[in-house]
C-alpha cells in the first residue's frame, strides 16, 4: 500500500500510518484514505477543518498547496517509517481561535 500523499510506501505497523477523511468527521465526511501518520499530521497543521471540508478535500488538492509541495519533496529520501512530529504552521496559528 502506497500513501495518497507522498506516493511513498506505508508500513506494515500501524504506528506509521493513519485514516484520513478527506471530508472531516465534524463535517460529515465518510471518505478515508491511508496515508502515512507524519503526512496526515502535517495536513492538520496546515489547514482548519472547514478548509478541508470546504476546498482540500482530495489528495490531488492537497499535493498542490506549497506548503505541501515542499513538505513532500523533503520526505522522498526518508525512509517509509520515519516519523517526527509536525508544528502547526504560521499560517495555521493565526487562524487560531485565542
Amino acid at each position: 500500500m502506497f500513501c495518497e500523499i507522498c506516493g511513498r510506501e506505508i508500513p506494515d505497523d500501524p504506528f506509521y500510518s493513519d485514516d484520513h477523511h478527506l471530508i472531516p468527521k465534524s463535517k460529515r465526511g465518510k471518505d478515508v484514505v491511508r496515508i502515512h501518520r507524519v503526512c496526515h499530521n502535517k495536513i492538520h497543521s496546515v489547514w482548519s477543518e472547514k478548509e478541508l471540508a470546504d476546498y482540500y478535500h482530495t489528495p490531488e488538492r492537497i499535493k498542490t498547496h506549497p506548503e505541501m509541495i515542499k513538505f513532500i519533496s523533503w520526505m522522498q529520501n526518508k525512509p517509509i517509517d520515519f516519523y517526527v512530529k509536525t508544528k502547526d504552521s504560521n499560517v495555521r496559528k493565526s487562524k487560531r481561535r485565542r
